[in-house]
């Protein structure tokens, strides 16, 4: 899980993430974090729509090479 300094790192830092969410990348969800919860991370998206994930999906910087390893 994801701990509050990085989500709050990527929300200060106006960095755009990737969250994995299973081994399809075209799955991924990419945005900027807006804000988060115990269990709940909300991404905003180019399009301007916002996406409340799970907390415990994989979150990396959008230009890092896509990172999935099976569970």
């Amino acid at each position: 899980m994801i701990t509050d300094e990085q989500l709050n790192e990527y929300r200060l830092s106006g960095e755009k993430v990737r969250v994995i969410r299973d081994a399809i990348a075209s799955n991924d969800i990419r945005g900027i974090v807006v804000a988060w919860d115990d269990t709940h991370v909300l991404i905003r998206r180019p399009n301007r729509h916002v996406v409340k994930l799970d907390r415990n999906y994989i979150y990396q910087p959008s230009h890092d090479p896509r990172m999935w390893t099976e569970e």
